[in-house]
């Protein structure tokens, strides 16, 4: 990368300073990158040459990125992910039954939708390999998806929309429902109320995250106040384990049932206020997607249509 009066930047440079920025330290970084300290501080010194600007402050205690440093970190992080694009493109082309993907959704998502979506594209890419990184939306949205961790998020776009920096895709709506083991003495009932189940064992999310909130707001809307959860986590298994036991009772997506058919859960025969919320694939705008992140989304949109259609 050269400007007109001769100053260039080299990729191996801008490694180098991500890596610096990323271990906080010039020691730390000539240890992972297998150099001399002095060889880092070296091109460290010579990229803020070629751009004429201070790129981190150096203290006793490490280093820190300058506003500068933080601009063309972001920047760096962005030629990088291109390039690994362009290679899984190149490969993609070479080998179609192949590829690799990286998707970051909810623990929810991740054991339904996301998991369906998969099997097809699996079956019809067989050498294809799937990266899931399960987060809260904001872990998702603002670490991974940002950070360039994740091509694509699946996750619930609730107050999401395609301005700033990312584009929204709203697949289908979704909503919660009661569900407890096959075993459970609940699962024999042919007629419920919330309010049966307000003393029981509950397996909830955090109260203050976005399912948590959408949780408490159908209790409110039957005229109950939200039960003390005995066990608050996203993690589906510890649902599972906990739910197998006969003795818990939760509240999940619908669309998670749906897509699981094979878990031993069932949805429990109670009549609550619909509050359907959105779901859908958020993308980073101005990021070229690779190939087998294109045919994730073709093959969401397609199962999905049973959901739009409330089939």
């Amino acid at each position: 990368m050269q400007w007109s009066d001769g100053r260039r930047l080299k990729l191996r440079d801008l490694n180098i300073l991500l890596t610096v920025i990323k271990s906080g330290s010039m020691g730390k970084a000539a240890a992972d990158l297998a150099m001399s300290q002095p060889s880092v501080s070296k091109a460290i010194a010579d990229i803020e040459h070629a751009v004429g600007l201070r790129l981190l402050d150096r203290s006793p205690h490490g280093v820190e990125p300058t506003i500068y440093g933080r601009a063309l970190h972001k920047r760096a992080v962005a030629v990088f992910d291109e390039l690994r694009q362009g290679v899984k493109e190149l490969e993609f082309l070479t080998d179609p039954t192949s590829g690799e993907l990286r998707v970051g959704c909810t623990e929810s998502l991740a054991a339904g939708f996301v998991s369906a979506v998969i099997d097809r594209l699996s079956r019809q890419y067989p050498r294809a390999v799937f990266h899931l990184a399960p987060a809260d939306r904001t872990t998702l949205l603002d670490r991974d998806l940002r950070g360039r961790a994740v091509e694509l998020a699946v996750t619930i776009t609730t107050g999401l929309d395609s301005d700033g920096d990312t584009d929204v895709q709203t697949l289908f709506d979704d909503h919660f429902v009661v569900m407890a083991s096959e075993q459970s003495k609940w699962s024999r009932r042919r007629k419920l109320r919330l309010a049966d189940l307000i003393d029981e064992l509950w397996v909830l999310p955090p109260s203050d995250s976005l399912p948590g909130m959408n949780i408490a707001a159908i209790f409110r809307a039957c005229g109950l106040e939200p039960p003390q959860a005995h066990v608050v986590s996203f993690s589906i298994p510890l649902h599972h384990h906990l739910l197998a036991t006969g003795r818990y009772v939760t509240m999940l997506p619908q669309s998670m049932l749906r897509f699981g058919e094979h878990l031993p859960l069932t949805s429990l025969p109670i009549d609550t206020p619909l509050k359907n919320y959105p779901t859908g694939i958020v993308t980073l705008k101005n990021r070229t997607l690779g190939p087998l992140a294109q045919l994730f989304i073709e093959e969401a949109r397609k199962l999905a249509v049973p959901l739009r259609k409330g089939e």
